[in-house]
């Protein structure tokens, strides 16, 4: 078809922030650095390549990701500790602090919870911005490598996709049936992975990871945590994933402990103040 003759003006419109992130609850940053300068490790663990593994966060403490050995990206989920229908909602973290996150930027719950799970507090990859072809690091638009859409673009099964690492893990955490565990798995926090948008399709990509050795994420746990992170097949992703052929790194999981009364007046914030009527009478 044809262009309609006022096109250009159509195009011309200026776009609106769809959610003005003014009147979020703001982070108290200082606090937390304050906070963590004396903070202590209570807990390690390492995710091996092409696996997953856990780790529990409680609140008020601070949970590093640390790039150990080379390269390698990870796909992480997280849950109230203490109720798995609470867990991490990318696409409303999206909306609110756009498609990539890092310091001060705040990982929500889903509905009906709606709350800040974990604020970024350091990341050593803040510096890359996002380069010439719109790609960034940290990414909240991703799902996460899975055996369905493998089965549908190659008609063949692959078990150590992130999706899958991710039920085996939490199965194990939560001694779940891995049917049951699956339902819980959800989009995620695609760590030090380089994504973005082609500028002329809109197809997602994905571009090699910037990510060195010591490279980390930290974040700061506002209420219970329970961490899962899969160790993506896909390495760095520079080339694929779901494959057996990219170099793939082991990657550490840690967790800090501040110092009594390094966070006077800090509290874990509250469930979401929506009624839930939605627009009935209760």
């Amino acid at each position: 078809m044809s262009e309609p003759q006022d096109a250009a003006a159509r195009r011309a419109v200026p776009p609106v922030i769809a959610y003005p992130p003014e009147t979020l609850p703001k982070p108290d940053m200082g606090l937390y650095a304050a906070a963590r300068e004396t903070a202590v490790k209570t807990a390690e663990i390492i995710v091996p390549p092409r696996e997953a593994a856990s780790i529990e966060v409680p609140a008020g403490h601070f949970l590093r990701i640390v790039s150990v050995e080379g390269p390698q990206v990870g796909d992480l989920n997280l849950f109230n500790s203490a109720d798995l229908s609470e867990r991490f909602y990318s696409g409303k973290t999206r909306a609110l602090h756009g498609t990539h996150v890092s310091t001060g930027d705040r990982l929500w719950s889903c509905f009906p919870y709606l709350r800040p799970m974990a604020t970024v507090v350091a990341d050593t990859l803040d510096w890359y911005g996002i380069d010439q072809y719109g790609g960034s690091v940290h990414d909240v638009i991703g799902t996460r490598c899975d055996p369905y859409t493998g089965r549908l673009l190659t008609g063949t099964d692959y078990h150590h996709c992130c999706h899958s690492n991710l039920t085996r893990a939490l199965a194990d955490a939560r001694h779940l049936p891995l049917a049951e565990a699956e339902t819980h798995v959800h989009d995620v926090l695609n760590v030090f992975m380089c994504t973005g948008f082609t500028r002329d399709t809109g197809q997602y990509f994905m571009k090699a990871s910037p990510v060195r050795p010591g490279d980390y994420l930290e974040f700061f746990a506002e209420i219970d945590l329970l961490a899962i992170m899969s160790a993506c097949p896909g390495g760095d992703c520079s080339s694929e994933h779901s494959s057996d052929t990219a170099a793939c790194y082991p990657m550490g999981m840690e967790v800090y402990r501040p110092a009594e009364g390094t966070l006077a007046g800090w509290l874990s914030p509250d469930r979401n103040a929506y009624s839930r009527s939605h627009g009935r009478i209760l």
